[in-house]
């Protein structure tokens, strides 16, 4: 194996994480999720945008359905990741309740673009970007498909990451040009990456 190829590593870190994840009773992950989405609504970041672009949750995941309907409450605009087939791209589009939803790629809940309006100004707003893990610099390990990583080259507003602190650790192996979040949000804290610096908005 090449001392450069990375990807044995990172499978075996999802590997890892899947199993903290699934590991959790029920109880523990209905109180992290909800301690979670309580610091989400907290934050100015939050405060400041009227849109908020959000994944829907799978079962291993941060629940962001108590996020999303949270944000429709608060008269926010909300925009939902959709896979656009035969590619890694994916677009976004505003829903209005999770009767816009329908299973999509890879069995995960995508909004129905009949029902929806596609997001097109991407200047603005808060995204919570999907991840297993997340380290202290705010550089995540995704599923790798490299969606997001597409999708953040080009998106101008601020991003955070929600994680279980078991799933946070030191550094994780990360490439050139992947965008760490601004900040990272779990049950017991929140953390700010060395990213802001570069950013200037901190």
């Amino acid at each position: 194996m090449s001392l450069t190829d990375i990807r044995p590593i990172k499978a075996a870190l999802r590997e890892k994480y899947r199993n903290v994840r699934t590991s959790m009773t029920a109880e523990e992950k209905i109180t992290y999720d909800t301690a979670i989405a309580q610091r989400v609504r907290q934050l100015w970041q939050y405060e400041k945008n009227d849109t908020l672009l959000v994944y829907v949750s799978t079962a291993i995941e941060v629940d962001t359905r108590q996020i999303i309907l949270q944000a429709l409450e608060d008269g926010k605009r909300v925009a939902v990741p959709r896979c656009v087939s035969g590619t890694r791209n994916m677009e976004f589009f505003y829903i209005r309740s999770l009767d816009d939803l329908a299973p999509g790629s890879f069995g995960v809940l995508e909004p129905v673009p009949e029902k929806t309006e596609l997001m097109t100004d991407f200047s603005r707003g808060l995204c919570i970007v999907p991840a297993f893990s997340y380290d202290w610099s705010g550089f995540r390990l995704g599923y790798g498909k490299g969606y997001y990583d597409r999708f953040l080259s080009r998106f101008e507003g601020n991003i955070i990451g929600i994680c279980y602190s078991s799933c946070v650790q030191r550094s994780l192996p990360h490439g050139r040009y992947d965008r760490p979040v601004e900040l990272l949000v779990t049950e017991n804290y929140l953390r700010r990456t060395t990213n802001r610096a570069r950013r200037g908005n901190w």
